[in-house]
């Protein structure tokens, strides 16, 4: 299985990374603007998903993230993304299964990076997707990039079981 992740900071420009060989070709993955966190101009390429509609995954903002994330009881999976990764949108369909297996052990919430450029820089997020892990207000755990639902699964439970 190839792990992907999309990988941005505020100097550079967003790039698809892949593991393994990928039938998309170099030129295409290469965008150019200004700014970070903004929709690569090649988005007509990328289908551009809300990944919210009908989810168990609540959306948090800066106004929201002490008393969603850190100022709980219940430990919190935070999934970091943007709209525009096809990575995240994978990442998302398994965060909301696990919402809905783990329903009453833990929250699980997601923070749009390019919407909350100020929570993805305090905790050093390079690259997304990236799902992290918080017990008592605590980082605990994190997985990065696309993986099988085994890994979330094993991480929550390491979590849950400290």
């Amino acid at each position: 299985m190839a792990a992907a992740s999309c990988t941005y900071s505020p100097v550079t420009r967003p790039q698809l990374t892949l593991s393994s060989s990928s039938s998309m070709s170099q030129e295409y993955l290469k965008t150019s603007y200004n700014s970070s966190f903004r929709v690569p101009k090649t988005r007509y390429h990328l289908p551009v998903i809300s990944m919210r509609l009908e989810s168990a995954v609540s959306e948090v903002t800066s106004r929201s993230w002490n008393p969603s994330v850190l100022k709980t009881e219940t430990p919190v999976l935070v999934q970091f993304y943007t709209s525009w990764c096809e990575p995240c949108q994978m990442v998302h369909q398994l965060v909301d299964e696990i919402a809905s297996d783990y329903a009453w052990q833990i929250e699980c919430v997601a923070v749009n990076v390019e919407e909350e450029p100020r929570i993805a820089e305090e905790y050093d997020i390079k690259a997304v997707p990236i799902v992290l892990l918080f017990k008592n207000g605590e980082k605990r755990e994190s997985v990065v990039g696309t993986m099988p639902k085994d890994f979330f699964v094993a991480a929550i439970e390491r979590v849950l079981a400290s």
